[in-house]
C-alpha cells in the first residue's frame, strides 16, 4: 500500500474505533457483533486501498483514541502504521462539526481536503480523483450516496455553518448540506451517486464486488 505525495489534495479518512458492539450496528442482527466487527475493519481497509491507490497523501481520522490497542485494532493499525499515514483524532460534538473541523485544519496545508468515510468501499480511486478535479472549479464536492446522504465530501474553501443543523443518518442529509452551502455562498458540485454499507444487503453488494 504505497502512496506518492503531493502537495494539492489530502484524503482524510474517518473511521470509528473497532469495537465489537459499537460499529455497523445495523449489520448485527444478521452478522452478530463480533461478525459486524469484521465487516467494520473490512470495509475500512477497503477504503483505506482505494485512498492510496490515488496518489494524493492520506490522513486517517479516529472517532477516538484508545490507550488500550486491543487486537482487534491490530490489523488497520498496521496498514496505517505501514503506510506511514497521519492520524489525527475528529473533534467536535456532530458529525458535521467534525468534518468542517477536519477540513478546515487540513485546508491550512493543502490547497483541497476530502473526506471519506470508512464504510464507503464504492469510492474508488478514479471517483476520488474525479472529486479532487471538481475543487479546481468549485469550493465544495459531495458523491451523493444513494440512501441521500454523501459518501465523499471535500472543499477548497469552508465556512462556518456549512455542515450546521444537519439530521445525520436520514434521508435529508444531501439537500439539507446543499441548503447550507447555498446559504453560506459556497459554490458545490454533485458526482454520480454511490453507495456505502449501512444494511445487510449493502453488505452483501459489497462482497459480490470482492
Amino acid at each position: 500500500m504505497s502512496q506518492s505525495n503531493s502537495p494539492s489534495a489530502v484524503f482524510l479518512q474517518f473511521a470509528k474505533w473497532p469495537e465489537a458492539g459499537r460499529v455497523k450496528t445495523r449489520l448485527m442482527p444478521e452478522l452478530g457483533a463480533v461478525g459486524a466487527l469484521e465487516a467494520h475493519i473490512t470495509l475500512t481497509l477497503a477504503v483505506l486501498d482505494n485512498l492510496c491507490a490515488t496518489g494524493y497523501p492520506v490522513e486517517f481520522w479516529w472517532d477516538r483514541l484508545v490507550d488500550d490497542h486491543p487486537a482487534v485494532a491490530a490489523s488497520i493499525l498496521e496498514e496505517v502504521d505501514g503506510a506511514g499515514l497521519v492520524q489525527g483524532v475528529q473533534q467536535g460534538d456532530t458529525l458535521g462539526e467534525k468534518m468542517l473541523a477536519a477540513l478546515s485544519q487540513s485546508l491550512c496545508d493543502y490547497d483541497r481536503a476530502l473526506v471519506v468515510g470508512s464504510d464507503c468501499p464504492s469510492v474508488d480511486p478514479d471517483y476520488a480523483r474525479k472529486a479532487v478535479a471538481c475543487l479546481a472549479d468549485y469550493d465544495v464536492v459531495l458523491g451523493p450516496s444513494d440512501d441521500g446522504g454523501y459518501v465523499l465530501i471535500g472543499a477548497s474553501r469552508v465556512a462556518e455553518g456549512m455542515l450546521d443543523n444537519i439530521a445525520w443518518g436520514t434521508p435529508d442529509v444531501l439537500a439539507q448540506t446543499c441548503e447550507r452551502l447555498d446559504a453560506a455562498g459556497l459554490s458545490y458540485c454533485l458526482l454520480e451517486p454511490r453507495w456505502d454499507v449501512d444494511e445487510p444487503e449493502d453488505w452483501a453488494r459489497f462482497l459480490r464486488t470482492c
